[in-house]
């Protein structure tokens, strides 16, 4: 049977094609970049790819919400204020990994998701500079240009390789005895795109305590979900929260058969959940 959000799910994957166009057109040409925070920057490519795409759910649901990255903009066509999670909520990152993108690394990409009454439902995650997108809806599997994808098999968390990226005092010190009990960490630049990672295998496992926000999980989440990952936050409860929106969001995924004993390891490293400021 196909999905009920089928044609979301198609108008998703057309906002992110129209962003990645922006995207690609402008890399290594970056003619602004401002600083966001002590270590987040934003560039005219994320302005102009957030503006595209908001124009483009404007023009074809003007009553549905948005909630995106840059303008914080979450309201409906009308322009009243809606509770958060109620309804329909296009949530966006239209460029995660920005910094990577500034300096001309090659590892960032474009999220679009739909929520619909608290939960998110269709996911499109695009790298624009290899053409792949993964996509879910809540519905049916998880695909990567149209294909369908599956976590990790690995037997054992002695072989895994993990995205993981642990903030907060000591932070490097934790992270080095979850390394002992695993093949190796990495730590990308884009959150987005190494939770999409998990559902294809490419990483076995994501971690992140804290500093991510909804617009850079709610199409992941989704996509590694349905790829058959065990998704929660690093409490094992979980994984999206309407109830949260600043970047205090944390995530664990992994396979079933390994997520328990990754959450036993990262509690045992003293690994809590940490909120960026």
């Amino acid at each position: 049977m196909p999905s009920r959000h089928a044609d979301d799910l198609a108008f998703a994957i057309s906002l992110v094609e129209r962003a990645g166009a922006l995207i690609s057109a402008g890399y290594e040409q970056v003619q602004r970049i401002d600083r966001k925070g002590p270590r987040d920057v934003v560039t005219d490519v994320d302005y102009a790819s957030e503006a595209a795409v908001i124009s483009a759910i404007r023009a074809r649901f003007p009553d549905d919400a948005i909630l995106a990255e840059e303008s914080g903009h979450q309201r409906d066509g009308a322009s009243r204020r809606r509770r958060w999670g109620a309804g329909r909520t296009w949530v966006i990152d239209p460029l995660d990994g920005t910094v990577n993108y500034a300096n001309g690394i090659p590892f960032f990409c474009v999220s679009v998701a739909l929520v619909e009454d608290g939960r998110p439902v269709v996911g499109v995650i695009l790298d624009p500079l290899r053409a792949e997108y993964y996509a879910a809806t809540v519905d049916d599997a998880a695909t990567l240009n149209g294909r369908r994808i599956t976590a990790s098999a690995k037997e054992s968390l002695a072989d895994f390789v993990i995205s993981l990226s642990i903030m907060g005092r000591g932070g490097v010190a934790r992270e080095r005895r979850v390394q002992q009990a695993i093949r190796i960490p990495r730590r990308m630049g884009s959150a987005a795109l190494a939770i999409a990672y998990v559902g294809s295998g490419r990483f076995d496992a994501f971690v992140g305590n804290g500093g991510m926000s909804p617009w850079d999980i709610a199409a992941a989440g989704l996509i590694a979900e349905r790829a058959g990952a065990t998704v929660t936050d690093l409490r094992g409860g979980p994984w999206w929260n309407t109830k949260r929106r600043g970047p205090s969001l944390s995530m664990v995924a992994a396979p079933p058969a390994q997520h328990a004993e990754l959450l036993t390891l990262l509690r045992n490293a003293g690994i809590t959940v940490q909120s960026r400021r």
